[in-house]
């Protein structure tokens, strides 16, 4: 950030905290967040040192993505029904102030690298403490439910969040020109094990282990709100439990605790337990959306549209995917 960025943002928070005496004494880029732009500020206000986020947009903005207003009214929503998220503090469209629009959040304490975590045995009070208040966090995001007019921006409800995805992913299949026949023969399989709808609740699209921040007491930040949707509650179960998102551990809830500690802390936030086959439904669904996202990237390199050596690397998982969508429909289909 230049200094005269700097010194815009610094009479825009000036303003927007309504303290003259706010004064920017650090601010340096932060790691992870592929898609959106991570700043640590370093701030005095009214005599006290404060740490502060700011989020703003990268260059490439992914067209499914939330804009910086609509993450940070869902943060606003989700700290509202108890979540443990960072607490928005403003948010700013005016592009004049640093060429895109951003917001400000405090600062959560703790790590979020899922191969970091995933490795530790007493973060967050050890294994099936962390799992517990894992599922605790997922039940307090599906407590909220439509209508709620801060969130109108999500629109309307799909009448079967399940067949709506399949929809989606094929459509991403059809535009590709390389076959995918696992792939494909997973869509087919969920179109022909579809549990019915239930009713929509608020899903956070992407809650794993790498989106949540934790220290050695417990879960202090559930980040990265930009995929938030009305869905089934069961989407962001089974995307937490998604071996993918394991990061090698053998701990089937994240790569953190056991399944069974993180089901009980959802039961017991949500006051009901989840539906187990209804989870791995839709955890096979997370291998199929991580493989069609993955062969989606891919492609973009391949074609010279957009040469990343991320975008190709992120290619290469795709065999691993495939081969546990086999292994998962063989289970489901015994």
């Amino acid at each position: 950030m230049d200094e005269a960025r700097r010194a815009a943002l610094a009479r825009w928070l000036r303003e927007a905290a309504r303290a003259e005496d706010l004064v920017i004494t650090g601010a340096a880029p932060l790691s992870g967040g592929a898609i959106q732009q991570n700043w640590g500020l370093d701030v005095t206000l009214h005599g006290r040192a404060e740490r502060w986020v700011l989020r703003t947009d990268s260059a490439a903005v992914l067209s499914v993505s939330r804009s910086r207003a609509q993450e940070y009214a869902l943060l606003r929503a989700a700290l509202a029904a108890g979540v443990t998220v960072p607490e928005p503090l403003f948010c700013c469209d005016d592009l004049a102030v640093l060429g895109a629009p951003f917001f400000v959040m405090r600062r959560a304490g703790g790590i979020a690298a899922g191969h970091r975590v995933v490795r530790s045995e007493t973060l967050g009070g050890g294994r099936e403490a962390l799992a517990r208040a894992l599922g605790r966090e997922a039940a307090r995001i599906h407590a909220i439910r439509p209508p709620c007019p801060a969130l109108g921006f999500l629109g309307d409800p799909e009448a079967d969040a399940g067949c709506a995805a399949i929809a989606t992913y094929r459509a991403m299949l059809d535009r590709q020109d390389t076959p995918r026949p696992v792939i494909e023969w997973g869509l087919r399989h969920l179109e022909r094990s579809a549990p019915p709808p239930v009713p929509p609740v608020l899903v956070h699209n992407d809650f794993r282990t790498g989106n949540i921040m934790v220290d050695e007491a417990g879960v202090t930040a559930v980040l990265d709100w930009e995929f938030a949707a009305w869905g089934d509650p069961a989407t962001d179960l089974g995307w937490l439990c998604a071996k993918c998102w394991r990061f090698g551990s053998p701990h089937e809830a994240g790569g953190i605790g056991p399944r069974a500690a993180f089901y009980a802390g959802y039961a017991e936030a949500a006051g009901s337990a989840p539906d187990h086959a209804r989870v791995l439904w839709w955890e096979l669904m997370a291998h199929i959306r991580w493989a069609v996202i993955a062969a989606d990237q891919a492609a973009r390199h391949l074609s010279g549209a957009e040469p990343s050596l991320e975008l190709a690397l992120t290619g290469h998982i795709v065999p691993e995917l495939e081969w546990e969508i086999l292994r998962m429909v063989d289970r489901h289909a015994a």
